[in-house]
């Protein structure tokens, strides 16, 4: 793993995965300090890490991840939004009325690493996804300093359908093999 000896990671992810996969080895390792995901339910080390106070859980709804992920890579200040209002995901945050209506102030999310999984990579760095892989893999690439993409095909560049690209070369950094 990329990562080996590094501790005290925050992770921004859809969620913690199962015990045996990917994220989900990271929080059994005991190497992450904080998570930001929309759930936890299919691991339940994170819960027992979260009870104990060993792991920090920030609970976002999934939109709101993924617009606030978005933001990151747009450079805005964050996002304005309705789910939330009244419940314990509002605990804490500014809330905004526009026209009589109140807004969650969702503050925007960046990383210094993001690891991206794509169906096919070309040599320039260009991306096609694969089903649920198309959702949050092109915001995380937008929003992180350094993208790194493992890539199940890796082709020569033009080999793509500009038409086709779901996450330009500009935003990658690295590829490796699948």
């Amino acid at each position: 793993m990329l990562f080996k000896e590094q501790k005290q990671l925050t992770v921004i992810a859809n969620d913690t995965a199962f015990p045996d996969k990917g994220i989900g080895k990271l929080v059994v390792d005991g190497r992450l300090k904080k998570v930001i995901v929309s759930h936890i339910g299919t691991n339940p080390e994170t819960g027992r890490q979260m009870n104990t106070g060993k792991i920090e859980v920030e609970l976002v709804p999934q939109g709101t991840l993924a617009e606030r992920v978005r933001a990151g890579g747009a450079g805005l200040g964050g996002i304005l939004t309705p789910t939330g209002i009244g419940t314990m995901v509002a605990e804490g945050k500014e809330v905004i009325t526009v026209d009589g209506k109140e807004f969650l102030l969702e503050k925007p999310l960046r990383a210094d690493v993001a690891l991206i999984k794509a169906y096919q990579a070309d040599t320039a760095g260009n991306l096609l996804f694969r089903r649920s892989a198309r959702n949050f893999n092109p915001l995380m690439a937008m929003a992180a300093k350094v993208v790194i993409v493992e890539a199940e095909n890796i082709v020569e560049a033009g080999q793509i359908d500009p038409d086709q690209v779901m996450t330009p070369g500009i935003f990658v950094d690295w590829i490796v093999q699948g």
